[in-house]
């Protein structure tokens, strides 16, 4: 049983039972609390609302767990992709509303920032016309959802990618609510010993400050040189007739002067600085959490983003900051080439599936059977098939793979050619790729040329739609995997809070007792997510996984 939610600016809430068309199925009822008319109706399978991020977090608040949503605005941001190729339309209930109406569409409200407190003057979502009822609205937009679904190229997929986007909505405001688990006074010994002592007002900390003068030495005496400035990083090589034509980290390294060493360090610690220093540390870890505002599709491939900390590029030094409460751990798991996987099972190559669902290394299973046991050689062929690597070894590999392993190859090649044609290319649910017109790169951007040649444009954007279809697919499947794991965590170990997500990794952090328990959850909801997504193939998608005390120490 469905039901249509909104909440009231009285803190009540408005609701009614939906029939499986998205049509009322009975009266609007008004209820004083909103926490209260949902706790009220444990009946209720899956609420169907405007916005996650704004009425879930209000029931987290109140101690309000749900189970299932339908989050109307992330299914418009789908839905409109797969009709149109249309990535990044507006998608609030308003947009969806004049849309269904063919009204103006209103863009979205920008974005605020994770770390901003909202404030009287706060314009809120997207307000409807005048005279337009919100809860009304709510009802024929998602009406109107149901009956787009039903056309999809797939209807079953797309109504699986809803509700796994909407699942992962869910996810995203648990795991802000949660926090990583961090230890503030670690992470300032960390820049303390690394950068040496805090300097107050702007200043760099001493261990930048001498790094800079021994880069400006480099140069002989009397010369100031700014290693936090490129151009003026790339002047000072030229005055010694060593051209430059970017301060990247590997043309640095192909250069032979004293002034690269210490270049190189102050490089390092400069990211660690601004990325994640004093400042950062004094913004974003309250109460021994780190709590970032987590964006589910934030990506055209619907990888996640994050809105503001840097949550999902943390550093490795900084990682030891990251500790279990006492008596608790952290259960660390990484899918094991997650990708390679994904192809096997979206391409149904019956080789590559039998690879796939034998043993945890991919790769050295494929370069038994196909590479003379080189597991170099392999990776570098099945990469190349998904990354659209065509020359040098991936081009010399690639002819094995084809031989071995046509229909995987082929449902790549076909996605690149689809992309070339400008054609929308979708993931195996559904989601699909921009339009041609939305690639960043610009016809008359010379590089294009010169990595794809004659009609470089359209060769650039096949090699995006190649790596969409499995990187896609794979997004996709993590949202299950994602969705899969609350409920098994709910149901055998309830204490337990999963916070952290990234790509093909996640962390849950729970009582030392439950530890092991957590872990298999993750098994088992990484079979539940391939079931799901894939149907009955062979292949599997086994995790490598650590409890530890420290996130460092998982890796």
């Amino acid at each position: 049983m469905r039901w249509a939610l909104a909440a009231t600016s009285e803190g009540g809430a408005l609701l009614c039972p939906l029939e499986q068309d998205g049509s009322p199925a009975g009266p609007v009822v008004r209820e004083p609390s909103l926490a209260a008319a949902v706790r009220d109706r444990p009946e209720v399978e899956r609420w169907v609302w405007r916005s996650t991020a704004e009425i879930y977090r209000q029931l987290l608040d109140a101690g309000v767990r749900v189970e299932r949503c339908y989050d109307v605005e992330a299914a418009e941001a789908l839905l409109i992709g797969h009709e149109h190729g249309q990535s990044g339309q507006p998608r609030s209930l308003a947009a969806a509303w004049a849309r269904l109406h063919k009204q103006p569409v209103p863009p979205d409200a920008p974005l605020r920032a994770a770390d901003e407190q909202p404030s009287l003057f706060d314009s809120g979502p997207v307000p409807l016309p005048p005279g337009t009822d919100e809860f009304t609205a709510l009802l024929e937009v998602y009406a109107q959802q149901v009956a787009r679904t039903a056309k999809a190229e797939f209807p079953d997929r797309m109504r699986l990618l809803l509700a796994a986007e909407s699942a992962a909505m869910l996810v995203a405001a648990e795991m802000s609510r949660a926090g990583i688990p961090w230890h503030a006074d670690v992470h300032r010994d960390l820049l303390d010993s690394l950068l040496g002592e805090r300097i107050s007002g702007d200043a760099e900390p001493r261990r930048m400050v001498e790094l800079a003068e021994q880069v400006s030495r480099a140069f002989g005496e009397g010369v100031r040189v700014r290693p936090d400035l490129p151009q003026d990083i790339i002047k000072a090589f030229a005055r010694v007739g060593i051209p430059l034509s970017s301060t990247r980290k590997w043309e640095l390294q192909e250069v032979d002067h004293p002034a690269i060493a210490p270049l190189l360090a102050y490089k390092s610690l400069y990211r660690l600085y601004t990325a994640h220093g004093w400042s950062w540390l004094d913004q974003w870890v309250r109460d021994g959490r780190f709590r970032p505002e987590y964006l589910p599709g934030g990506t055209v491939s619907g990888r996640w983003t994050a809105n503001g900390g840097g949550a999902l590029q943390i550093p490795k030094i900084i990682r030891k900051a990251i500790r279990a409460d006492p008596g608790w751990r952290l259960v660390v798991a990484d899918a094991d080439q997650m990708e390679p996987r994904v192809l096997a099972a979206i391409s149904r190559d019956p080789g590559l599936m039998e690879v796939a669902g034998r043993g945890e290394d991919l790769y050295a299973d494929l370069a038994a059977r196909s590479f003379n046991g080189d597991r170099a050689k392999a990776k570098i062929a099945l990469l190349g098939a998904i990354y659209g690597q065509t020359s040098g070894d991936a081009l010399v590999h690639m002819a094995e793979l084809r031989r071995r392993y046509p229909a995987a190859v082929a449902y790549v090649d076909d996605a690149a050619t689809a992309g070339e044609q400008g054609r929308l290319v979708r993931t195996w649910l559904g989601r699909t790729c921009p339009p041609a017109s939305a690639q960043p790169e610009s016809d008359d951007d010379p590089g294009l040329a010169t990595r794809y040649g004659p009609n470089p444009k359209a060769r650039a954007r096949g090699r995006f739609t190649r790596n969409f279809v499995v990187q896609g697919s794979a997004a996709d499947w993590t949202l299950l995997l994602l969705a899969a794991l609350r409920s098994e965590l709910a149901r055998t170990a309830p204490a337990a809070e999963l916070v952290f997500f990234q790509h093909d990794e996640v962390i849950v952090h729970c009582p030392a007792e439950d530890a092991d328990t957590a872990a298999a959850a993750i098994s088992a909801a990484a079979d539940t997510a391939a079931r799901l997504a894939f149907g009955s193939t062979p292949v599997r998608f086994p995790f490598t996984t650590a409890i530890v005390e420290c996130y460092h120490d998982a890796k």
